[in-house]
């Protein structure tokens, strides 16, 4: 899958550490794949959960390919884990309609074809967004668009604070990199935008599109 907010996935050399470090120290690594069915440009990654079964736990959601109402989700766990989870989520669980609605759309296939008409949608949202920072904001570099639902917009430095307010001024709910940044990281800091193209209804795309490039710099 890829990694939020800057939307690449981990190298091979990575997802081999991590699995190491958990075999090395008992830890259980949680691997939340909450949007991996949205992949534009390049073959799915393995789940990290194929590498170990027994060390990573597998969430996945309906939040992002269908509706975050749905509140419905599911876990793939290590077998020592089960029942003791099992046990902590009894009484908590979504309603029983809402899961066999949910488990029919996946037998029928119409998950997947609702899933690869969705795709197609978000890509052409995310091309119309490069293109159009391409013709108009051409100092602007867009990276983490191979897939998810997000793209991030590495900005001239020392211009995300007074680009989160122009964009705000336009109407335009975007975050600053620096929203997601730990307190004690040791890498420099980079001025960007997270700016997700899933929310906004196709008619109101492209005014969208024209507010995000009159805020920036």
């Amino acid at each position: 899958s890829h990694q939020f907010p800057l939307g690449l996935p981990l190298l091979p050399e990575r997802r081999t550490a991590l699995i190491d470090w958990a075999r090395r120290t008992g830890g259980l690594v949680l691997e939340d794949d909450y949007d991996g069915e949205f992949r534009y440009d390049r073959q799915p990654v393995g789940a990290l959960q194929g590498l170990d079964p027994d060390r990573v736990v597998y969430l996945g959601t309906a939040s992002k390919s269908l509706a975050p109402a749905l509140r419905l989700g599911w876990l793939v766990l290590p077998p020592a884990l089960v029942e003791e989870i099992m046990d902590g989520m009894a009484g908590r669980t979504p309603g029983v309609l809402d899961q066999l609605t949910l488990a029919e759309f996946l037998g029928s296939g119409d998950y997947d074809r609702h899933v690869r008409s969705a795709r197609l949608r978000y890509r052409r949202r995310r091309d119309a967004l490069v293109a159009a920072l391409t013709e108009r904001a051409p100092g602007v570099r867009v990276t983490g668009i191979a897939a998810g639902l997000h793209a991030v917009l590495e900005l001239p430095p020392g211009t995300e604070r007074q680009t989160v307010r122009a964009a705000a001024w336009q109407g335009l709910a975007v975050h600053g990199l620096s929203m997601f940044r730990h307190p004690d990281a040791d890498v420099p800091p980079l001025d960007a935008l997270v700016v997700g193209y899933g929310t906004p209804p196709d008619h109101a795309w492209a005014g969208a599109l024209d507010a995000l490039c009159r805020a920036l710099p």
